[in-house]
C-alpha cells in the first residue's frame, strides 16, 4: 500500500511512495504527529539521481523489519533537497557543524520542534568500516529519547542557538576594487593544477563559475594567466571522461584529479552553466574546441532535458540497467573493447578504442572504460571518427536508459535560459533561441503567479507547491536579461524587474543590505538561511548582485544598482580567501569595475542584415556583463533605446557607462572596438 509521498509531484518522494517506511513530505502535520505521538523525527534528505540515496532505500527503507521499527518509534519524513533547498541548507549546516562533512542522503533527528540532535549521511544495513548499521543508529537514538530525553533537549537546544549566532563577515566597505580581484586571481593561482587543469585534487567539480571570473577578469586586465587558466581546464575537461564524447553534455564531477571516471549523474544545472561558459570562452579565443562544446551540450540538453511542456528536467541518473537486470553507475556510458568491436567491427573498433582511450584493462569497472580523448598529437580522419561515432551512439540508444528527473526548478531553468539563448545567439542557431524562449514562457506561464511571485518547480504542467527562494528569482531574473539582450522583446526586461522587485522587498535586510536564501513571509525554520558561497550553483546572493547590477545598467535604477553594490561587499571579505567558492560573485565584481557597459543598436528593423550584424557584434562583446538592448529608434521597450536615433540613416550604436555615451558608430569593427576592453 502507498504511503503519503504518493500524492507529490516530486520524482524522488515518488521513488519512496511504495516504501514500507510511513513515510511523511515535510509538513506541519508530521511534526504535530511526532509531538502527539511523543517520538522523534527522522528526516531523510536527498535527491532523485543521488547514487548513494537509491542505495540506502533499497538496503533499508525498502526492508520490512526496518521500516516496522522506524514506523514504531518514529514519524518519518522524506524531502526532495531539489524542492526544498532551504530545509535542506539549514540542516546541512547542523551536520557539517557536527560532523566536519556532509553529502547526500543526509539523516537527521529532530524533536517534534523540528531541533535536530543527531547527524549522519549514509548508513549500511550493517556495520561497516567503522560506520555502525542504520539499525543501530535506530535503536541508539530510540533509547537516547526515551531514557536521557531532557540530555537530548538541551543538546538539540544548543545546536539551535549556535546556528542562530551564526553572522556573516562583510568587510569594511561596499564592492572590491582591484586590489581584491588580484588576491583573489592570486589565491586561485595557488589552488590551480597546472598538469591537469581545475582547482584542488580529487573529487574534481567543473569550475564553471570561477572560469566566468577568469574569463571577465582577462577581458578587463588583460592578465594572461587568468585565461590560461580557464583554457586549459576547458580542454582538459572536454578531452576527458567527465564530457560525454558521444552525446554531448557534463556530468556532475570527476572522481579522480585527471577528469576521466565521472560521477556520471548529469545535472541541468551544470550543463547550462558549462554551456555559457564554453561559449564564452569561444567569444573570447574562437577556439573550435570551445564552440563544439557548448553546441554539443546545448544539443544535449534540448535533446535529452527537454520537457514536453518546453522546460527542462533537472536530472539524468547516474545508473541504469546493464542489460543483466542489475542497477549500476554507469552502465549506460562505458565501453569494453569487445563491446565495441560487436558495434563496429574489428577495424573501427580498433580506431575507437585507440580515439577513445578504451583498453582492456579499462578504465572504470569491471574491465569497462569511460570514454574520453587522450590522444592530444595523434591526427585521426575526421569523416571515420564522426562516423564510428554516430554508430555508437545509435547502439548506445538501444541500452537501457537512465532515469530522468523530471520536475522543472525554476533557478536551474533560468540558466538554460540564458545559455541557450546566447548559444543559439553568437552561433546562429535560431532553434536554441527558440528553446530559451520556450523555457522562458512556460517559466512565466506556469511558475509566475499575478503577484509575480515565483513557484521553485513544477512538473507535468503543474505548479509545485513550495516556494521560490533566493536563486530562483535571481537566476530566472538572469535568463529573462539574457534573453532581453538576444531577443530585442523588453518584455523579458519587465519580467526580470517584476522578479527583482520581490528580491529588493522580501529577500534583501535594509539595513546591512544583505540576502536571505529564503522571503521575509516564507515558513520559519530553525534558522534563515544566508550563504553567499557557491557550490554547485551560483549562490542566490551572488546570483541576486549580478542580476540586479544588469538591471540597473538597463534602465538606471538607483535602488537596484545600490542594492547590488551592498550585496558585492561580501566578495571584498570573501574574495581573497576562498575564491574557489564565490566565483559568481568576483564575476559580478568585475561587471561593476567596468562599468558595465551598455550597448544600445537601433536599427529600421531587427530583421535588417545590418542592424543584426552590429546587434551580433553588441552580444559578442567580451566586457564584463555588458548589456545590450536592440530595436527601432521608436521603441519604447528598453530605456537604453530612448532618443536614440539613426546616424545618417543607417543602423547605430551607442556604447555607455552610467548612460554616458561615446559617440555613436555605425562601423562593426568600431563597435567591436568600443566592447573590447
Amino acid at each position: 500500500m502507498a504511503n503519503r509521498l504518493a500524492h507529490e509531484t516530486s520524482p524522488y518522494l515518488l521513488q519512496h511512495a511504495d516504501n514500507p517506511v510511513d513515510w511523511w513530505p515535510w509538513s506541519t502535520e508530521a511534526f504535530e504527529e511526532a509531538r502527539r505521538r511523543g517520538v522523534p523525527v527522522l528526516l531523510s534528505v536527498g535527491y532523485s539521481s543521488c547514487h548513494w540515496c537509491h542505495v540506502m532505500a533499497h538496503e533499508s527503507f525498502e526492508d520490512e523489519a526496518t521500516a516496522g521499527y522506524l514506523n514504531e518509534h518514529f514519524v518519518s519524513v522524506k524531502v526532495d533537497r531539489e524542492e526544498r533547498p532551504d530545509v535542506d541548507a539549514v540542516y546541512m549546516e547542523a551536520v557539517q557543524a557536527a560532523t566536519g562533512q556532509g553529502g547526500w542522503p543526509m539523516t537527521v533527528f529532530l524533536t517534534p520542534d523540528a531541533e535536530p540532535f543527531y547527524f549522519g549521511t549514509y548508513f549500511p544495513p550493517v556495520p561497516r568500516q567503522g560506520m555502525p548499521s542504520f539499525r543501530q543508529v535506530l535503536e541508539g537514538v530510540r533509547q537516547a529519547w526515551g531514557e536521557r530525553r531532557d540530555e537530548v533537549a538541551e543538546v538539540a537546544g544548543k545546536i539551535v542557538r549556535d546556528l542562530a549566532g551564526r553572522e556573516i563577515s562583510y568587510g569594511d566597505s561596499l564592492a572590491p576594487g582591484e586590489e581584491q580581484l588580484a588576491q583573489a586571481l592570486l589565491g586561485l593561482t595557488r589552488e590551480y593544477d597546472p598538469q591537469r587543469g581545475g582547482f584542488g585534487g580529487a573529487p574534481k567539480f567543473p569550475p564553471s563559475m570561477v572560469i566566468e571570473f577568469l574569463l571577465r577578469h582577462h577581458a578587463r586586465t588583460g592578465a594572461d594567466g587568468a585565461l590560461q587558466m580557464a583554457r586549459d581546464t576547458c580542454e582538459r575537461m572536454a578531452r576527458g571522461g567527465i564530457y560525454d564524447q558521444l552525446g554531448g553534455g557534463f556530468a556532475r564531477y570527476a572522481v579522480d584529479r585527471d577528469w576521466i571516471v565521472p560521477h556520471f549523474e548529469k545535472m541541468l544545472y551544470d550543463n547550462a552553466l558549462l554551456c555559457r561558459v564554453y561559449a564564452h570562452l569561444w567569444r573570447s579565443t574562437g577556439s573550435e574546441q570551445a564552440r563544439r562544446v557548448a553546441l554539443e551540450t546545448a544539443d544535449f540538453m534540448v535533446r535529452e532535458l527537454r520537457t514536453a511542456e518546453g522546460g527542462f528536467a533537472s536530472a539524468l541518473d547516474a545508473d541504469s540497467d546493464d542489460g543483466t537486470g542489475r542497477h549500476v553507475e554507469g552502465a549506460y556510458y562505458v565501453w569494453t573493447p569487445e563491446q565495441l568491436t560487436e558495434a563496429l567491427g574489428a577495424e573501427d573498433a580498433a580506431l575507437a578504442a585507440a580515439y577513445f582511450g578504451v583498453t582492456e584493462e579499462g578504465t572504470f569497472e569491471e574491465g569497462a572504460s569511460v570514454l574520453q580523448l587522450p590522444q592530444q598529437d595523434v591526427v585521426f580522419d575526421a569523416e571515420r571518427i564522426a562516423s564510428v561515432k554516430a554508430r555508437l551512439l545509435a547502439v548506445r540508444a538501444e541500452r537501457p536508459a537512465p532515469g530522468r528527473d523530471d520536475k522543472v526548478v525554476a533557478a536551474w531553468n533560468g540558466l538554460a535560459v540564458a545559455a541557450l539563448a546566447e548559444t543559439g545567439a553568437y552561433f546562429d542557431r535560431p532553434d536554441l533561441v527558440d528553446a530559451a524562449v520556450a523555457a522562458a514562457d512556460l517559466l512565466v506561464r506556469l511558475h509566475l503567479d499575478d503577484q509575480a511571485r515565483l513557484s521553485r518547480t513544477s512538473k507535468d504542467g503543474k505548479a509545485g507547491a513550495n516556494a521560490g527562494v533566493l536563486e530562483d528569482y535571481a537566476d530566472v531574473a538572469e535568463g529573462f536579461l539574457a534573453l532581453a539582450g538576444v531577443t530585442g522583446e523588453g518584455v523579458w526586461l519587465d519580467f526580470a524587474g517584476f522578479l527583482l522587485d520581490h528580491v529588493l522587498a522580501r529577500f534583501t535586510d535594509p539595513e546591512s543590505g544583505s540576502l536571505y536564501d529564503t522571503a521575509s513571509d516564507a515558513e520559519q525554520l530553525i534558522r534563515r538561511p544566508q550563504d553567499p558561497t557557491d557550490n554547485a550553483v551560483p549562490s542566490g546572493w551572488s546570483a541576486a548582485a549580478g542580476a540586479l547590477l544588469s538591471y540597473a545598467a538597463h534602465t538606471g535604477s538607483q535602488p537596484h544598482r545600490s542594492a547590488a553594490e551592498k550585496a558585492l561587499g561580501v566578495v571584498k571579505a570573501l574574495g581573497p580567501r576562498v575564491p574557489r567558492f564565490i566565483g559568481w560573485g568576483l564575476a559580478a565584481a568585475e561587471a561593476l569595475l567596468d562599468g558595465p557597459r551598455e550597448v544600445a543598436v537601433v536599427g529600421p528593423a531587427l530583421d535588417d542584415p545590418a542592424t543584426r550584424e552590429l546587434h551580433r557584434a553588441a552580444l559578442l562583446a567580451t566586457a564584463p556583463g555588458a548589456v545590450v538592448a536592440c530595436g527601432t529608434p521608436d521603441s519604447e521597450e528598453f530605456p537604453l533605446l530612448a532618443d536614440r536615433v539613426l546616424v545618417g540613416g543607417a543602423p547605430t550604436a551607442y556604447v555607455c557607462r552610467g548612460f554616458v555615451c561615446d559617440l555613436p558608430v555605425t562601423d562593426v569593427d568600431a563597435l567591436r572596438e568600443k566592447v573590447t576592453p
